[in-house]
């Protein structure tokens, strides 16, 4: 029986001011496929993943975080979720009902502690994908999701109140405390991790490739066409996934990564490491050493997109 209502991340939706920019970076570059599009509205998919679409480009004024999709079972499951959410103080942005986005399905949308807006769907038409094959260095599927928080206990605390994620891993420094949160909803070690930040941003979108040969070829092929690289190749502790991280061109990190760590939830026990251990950052001892120059250049932009209650 899954412990959480969510059972993966389905999409992520930005906006921009360099639409077309940005549209370019995810098909000439990052290997997307473009599925559909409106008017200042772009959608992206991976060849590899039943999800409609990955990530949603939408042109704006300012850049910003419009939306994150998480995956729910069932209709049922929607229901009592959004029920259950309204109960615990949890503004909704809108009840239960259809969907008008690609694929339809059926969901809801609220706020997160932070103003995020999260929307939980089912019933999502699947979209015709297939196997990527040996040597294709293209995105699998969406991988995981992180944020910048002020106040990431909080939002590690909120995140496992409310939509019940558990806590895989933390990444902790011994005169800073903890640093980052590692969350999974279901056998793969995290789909949403929390980041000690500045201020409320997001922090990156990763997408999972196909294998270890697969991720190290696009990460030279993006490093080749010049898409700024801040850190890697390299392999994390926490979670044991392969890192190689680049800005899109509006300053949002985008990562490539595989080979992500699944949970056994019966021996499963959360590990504190250390980051002024070489290691934790990168066990292959290969990557740039994690800097503050590092650091700050997945601060991100303060998000517009965040929702600010009234004051009482």
């Amino acid at each position: 029986m899954s412990f959480s209502p969510i059972t993966h991340l389905r999409h992520v939706d930005i906006a921009v001011p360099d639409f077309d920019k940005q549209v370019a970076f995810y098909t000439d570059n990052w290997g997307l496929v473009t599925t559909g599009s409106e008017r200042d509205v772009a959608y992206f998919a991976a060849e590899g993943s039943p999800e409609q679409y990955i990530v949603r480009v939408r042109r704006a004024a300012e850049k910003r975080l419009d939306l994150i999709a998480l995956g729910a079972a069932d209709r049922e499951t929607v229901d009592a979720l959004a029920a259950r959410l309204g109960t615990e103080g949890v503004t909704l942005v809108s009840e239960p009902g259809d969907l008008q986005t690609p694929g339809g399905g059926y969901g809801f949308r609220f706020f997160d502690l932070e103003g995020r807006t999260v929307e939980v769907s089912a019933d999502v038409r699947t979209r015709q994908h297939r196997k990527i094959e040996e040597k294709e260095d293209i995105p699998v599927r969406l991988s995981h999701v992180v944020f910048n928080s002020p106040e990431p206990e909080k939002m590690t605390a909120w995140y496992e109140k409310h939509l019940n994620f558990r806590l895989s891993d933390t990444n902790t420094h011994p005169r800073m405390g903890g640093l980052f949160w590692f969350l999974r909803c279901s056998d793969q070690h995290h789909s949403i991790a929390i980041s000690r930040g500045p201020h409320t941003a997001l922090n990156h979108v990763s997408f999972e490739l196909r294998g270890l040969d697969e991720y190290l070829r696009g990460s030279g092929r993006l490093m080749r066409a010049g898409i700024p690289k801040i850190w890697g190749p390299g392999r994390h502790r926490a979670g044991d996934n392969t890192f190689t991280y680049f800005h899109d061109p509006h300053g949002n990190t985008m990562e490539y990564t595989t080979e992500l760590a699944t949970i056994d939830e019966d021996t499963w026990h959360p590990s504190i490491f250390d980051v002024t251990e070489p290691e934790t950052s990168d066990v292959w001892g290969i990557a740039e050493t994690a800097d503050e120059w590092i650091s700050k250049q997945m601060f991100n932009d303060p998000d517009k997109g965040v929702f600010v209650a009234p004051p009482m």
